[in-house]
């Protein structure tokens, strides 16, 4: 049975930092639009992290720690690209291990890579993700990476929204995750932080519960 989980010397702290440089922005009153077409009351850009260097530093650090207590025969990192490049290559210097990514299709010309660095047969692989959603683009990554011949032994993230469609997908597919804070601990910060008051946070906590069919 795969680990679904919060890191909890990470939770509170990290999402503490996304929000003081805006990496996440909370707004019921005038949602965003995602692809999907869903009408979301949270934006979340993780990537912000990487432009203030204390910051990006206590990220990838969680990051490690997380390998490091959950998958510790970890033999090389994958990240998903993109937003799962950069944070993967961090970490991966950190605990001097090989980095390849995983694209989101083929290249479409020259080798047509889908994976970008080696992977070998049989190698214990860690991925890195930037945010965890439905965990569908999550996945792929992941089947992309067992049909090359490696065996993935969860993946890690900065940040999930905790949706049960995600959970259940991450079941299905056998994929243990570990992320470093979720929307329960973003929600708290928030209202701790006075960035949103009790009547808004209950839109908010409604949305997490039916995105598809939530209203401002």
């Amino acid at each position: 049975m795969p680990i679904i989980k919060i890191q909890a010397s990470t939770a509170t702290p990290v999402a503490n930092m996304l929000l003081e440089i805006e990496a996440i922005k909370l707004s019921a009153q005038k949602p965003f639009t995602w692809a999907s077409g869903w009408k979301s009351p949270i934006y979340c850009d993780n990537r912000l992290s990487l432009s203030h260097p204390t910051i990006r530093k206590t990220i990838t650090n969680g990051l490690v720690q997380a390998i490091r207590e959950n998958f510790s025969a970890v033999e090389a990192i994958a990240g998903v690209a993109t937003a799962g490049i950069a944070q993967g290559a961090l970490v991966a210097d950190v605990l001097t291990l090989p980095f390849a990514y995983v694209r989101p299709k083929p290249k479409d010309h020259g080798m047509e890579n889908l994976i970008e660095g080696r992977i070998t047969k049989g190698q214990k692989v860690v991925v890195v993700e930037d945010l965890i959603s439905t965990g569908g683009s999550s996945l792929k990554a992941v089947r992309a990476l067992r049909d090359g011949g490696a065996e993935v032994l969860g993946m890690v993230s900065i940040f999930t929204y905790g949706f049960d469609i995600s959970q259940s997908n991450f079941y299905s597919d056998d994929v243990s995750l570990v992320s470093l804070s979720d929307y329960d601990h973003l929600l708290a910060c928030a209202l701790d932080k006075k960035y949103v008051g009790e009547k808004e946070l209950t839109s908010l906590k409604a949305w997490r519960y039916d995105p598809a069919h939530w209203k401002p």
